[in-house]
């Protein structure tokens, strides 16, 4: 057994990685203040981006829910793995060999993590079947891609490869490079029958299936031989790895495009996204044997940046029954997101890449562009199942589309949209729709269930300043989210406050521009006192942590935050990545020396206030050794405060 990796190559890998690297591949995240960077909470479901990340000092904090922490703790939620594996996991990001205690070298091929191990196996698979697609055994595979208008260059680009027939050729490809049959069944690549386990993939065109990072976890195959006697597509099961209900096809290649165009395309097969890429659709995903649900529209929003302020969401289905059925489960998932919503459907039934095949790229575009509001769709198919031309035909759709309506959660949405009905219906008054709609909404008849992960109250909001991060965040020394209220033994200042919000301004600049503090500075700033006990006990940490760390600003806060009770921890983490109002590089320098300038300038008052109230108290007459002293003593203050001032 490997010891535990030594604490100064954990410090080292820590301080080598990019926050921010590896977070973008889980998280849209946008510029909000020169170094600091936000979005969608990846660890909770919100409409207002408060996900915030500060790589200077290599941390991430979410303003929402009050999760923070480092890359480790971000890969380490993410992937659902250990301390150990994901320090091990970052060292092979950034090629960093990790040295261990007691002399261990690291865990060997049986001791590394189940993930990676899982993740190295599909790596080497996606490698060996891509090779094969180019064999002379696969030429009916590549005849399905070129029949369907794939050239070799495009089954490059999008990984696809083949199972050649047999039963084992995988199988002992993977043996061969140090897998065990243990580990193998653990990948879902293998089935296993009386004799032991065997290739699930066989003779089959091959689709690697990708996370958003970019790692194959899983694989989709379509059958080529008459003779088998499987499905049409065979796609991975349920692993560690691959959870369909989470996973997007295309993901990893659409997600640059989604985000910066604000548009999310989703289609129904391998093909149809091949298709659509290439005719310049860049945005299409698909689902993997699954409904769009729960999970992926928890991926799209993220991508999205879906805050409310624009960006759409286009399903593609078939003009047949099954896809008007398709339609209407993602009516039923619709509102939760703040994106528009639009269906595009080909009445002839033609999916993407027929399109493309039949009639090129323009035919693809104006699929897309022939997208109908989402809702528009679900009332009009609901309203084609009855006879309009007569009166009961009317009276039956209207009581059909009733609940439709009142499932829309947008009170003007719904309103427009009682209108639209009374015209697709031909009622004289308009007013009757409007009433029975209303009158289901308060029912709670809405043809489906209450939409979950609606926003509850506030708390979302990101802060634009410090002051407002006191005032939205749950103030200081109270952390922000479910863990309000976990600190009793600090109370929570008055954020109107003129004095707390200049020392929660002052530990914001010491956390995350130390460097400031190197010198006489830290003198000055050790001797600081604070009137919050929030802030000072922040402070306290600081002094404890001493000068040594304060040209290392990622060391700086992580021994920080050691160093302070453990209930002030997100307090620090907030105050390490909350923007500073500035932006540019210069405007931060001088912000932040302002800020230095005005806390040593306070401690002065301070000082003097002190000072003056012994001499008061005084009688100069007896004690005139004393009174000379403190007279020198106030003088010198006064000229340390000018000379504080001179220097701003």
């Amino acid at each position: 057994m490997a010891g535990l990796i030594k604490r100064e190559d954990i410090d080292e890998v820590r301080q080598r990685t990019d926050i921010k690297e590896v977070v973008d591949g889980y998280v849209t995240l946008k510029g909000a203040g020169l170094g600091t960077f936000k979005g969608l909470c990846p660890f909770h479901d919100e409409r207002s981006p408060s996900f915030t990340v500060r790589p200077q000092v290599g941390r991430y904090h979410c303003f929402g829910c009050g999760e923070d922490g480092d890359v480790i703790a971000f890969v380490q939620k993410q992937d659902h793995s250990s301390f150990q594996e994901a320090v091990e996991k970052l060292a092979a990001r950034i090629g960093y060999e990790l040295r261990y205690e007691d002399g261990g070298t690291g865990p060997n091929l049986e001791e590394v993590g189940r993930r990676q191990r899982l993740l190295d196996a599909h790596k080497i698979a996606d490698e060996f079947f891509r090779a094969q697609l180019l064999t002379p055994g696969a030429a009916e595979a590549r005849n399905f891609l070129f029949g369907r208008g794939f050239d070799r260059a495009a089954a490059e680009h999008f990984g696809c490869g083949y199972a050649p027939q047999g039963w084992d050729a995988l199988l002992k490809h993977l043996r061969g490079r140090g897998f065990t049959d243990a580990e193998l069944k653990l990948t879902g690549m293998f089935s296993e029958g009386n004799r032991g386990i065997y290739d699930r993939f066989r003779g089959r065109l091959i689709w690697p299936i990708k996370d958003m990072a970019g790692d194959t976890i899983g694989f989709g195959a379509r059958k080529l031989y008459e003779d088998d006697q499987g499905p049409k597509y065979l796609n991975t099961p349920e692993t560690t790895l691959y959870k369909k209900s989470q996973v997007l096809y295309g993901i990893d290649l659409a997600k640059r495009s989604i985000a910066k165009d604000r548009q999310l395309v989703v289609v129904e097969g391998y093909t149809d996204v091949m298709a659509c890429h290439l005719a310049g659709i860049t945005t299409a995903v698909a689902t993997c044997g699954t409904a769009f649900g729960t999970e992926h529209i928890k991926i799209a929003r993220r991508l999205l940046s879906d805050d409310g302020t624009g960006g759409e969401v286009v399903f593609t289905f078939d003009g047949d029954a099954a896809g008007q059925k398709a339609a209407l489960r993602a009516f039923e998932e619709d509102q939760r997101f703040t994106a528009q919503t639009y269906v595009a459907v080909e009445p002839t039934g033609a999916d993407p890449c027929d399109l493309r095949l039949s009639r090129g790229d323009e035919a693809v575009h104006a699929l897309i562009q022939s997208r109908r509001p989402l809702f528009e769709f679900a009332i009009r198919t609901t309203l084609k199942q009855f006879n309009l031309d007569t009166v009961e035909g009317r009276v039956q759709g209207l009581k059909a589309s009733v609940p439709v309506v009142a499932a829309i959660r947008d009170a003007s949405t719904r309103t427009g949209y009682c209108q639209a009905l009374t015209g697709w219906l031909g009622m004289p008054d308009p007013n009757e729709v409007l009433r029975l709609v209303n009158a289901a909404v308060k029912r709670g008849d809405t043809g489906r269930p209450a939409a979950p992960g609606q926003q509850q109250g506030g708390g979302a909001a990101h802060p634009a300043t410090a002051n407002s991060a006191t005032a939205q965040a749950g103030g200081p020394g109270v952390a922000a989210g479910p863990s309000s209220g976990a600190v009793p033994s600090y109370h929570r200042p008055d954020p109107r406050d003129p004095v707390a919000s200049m020392e929660r301004q002052a530990l914001e600049v010491a956390l995350q521009q130390p460097s400031l503090l190197a010198g006489g500075v830290w003198e000055r700033f050790a001797a600081a006192r604070f009137a919050t006990p929030a802030f000072q006990a922040v402070h306290d940490a600081m002094r404890a942590t001493g000068p040594g760390l304060v040209g290392d600003p990622v060391r700086w806060v992580e021994h920080v935050m050691h160093e302070v009770p453990e209930p002030l921890r997100p307090l620090v983490s907030e105050l390490a990545v909350v923007p500073l109002p500035a932006h540019t590089e210069e405007a931060v320098l001088k912000y932040c020396r302002d800020i230095l300038s005005r806390l040593f300038e306070l401690q002065i008052t301070r000082v003097k206030a002190d000072k003056m109230g012994q001499l008061q108290r005084l009688d100069a007459a007896t004690d005139p050794e004393t009174y000379q002293r403190l007279n020198r003593e106030l003088m010198m203050l006064e000229m340390e405060r000018r000379a504080l001032r001179a220097e701003t």
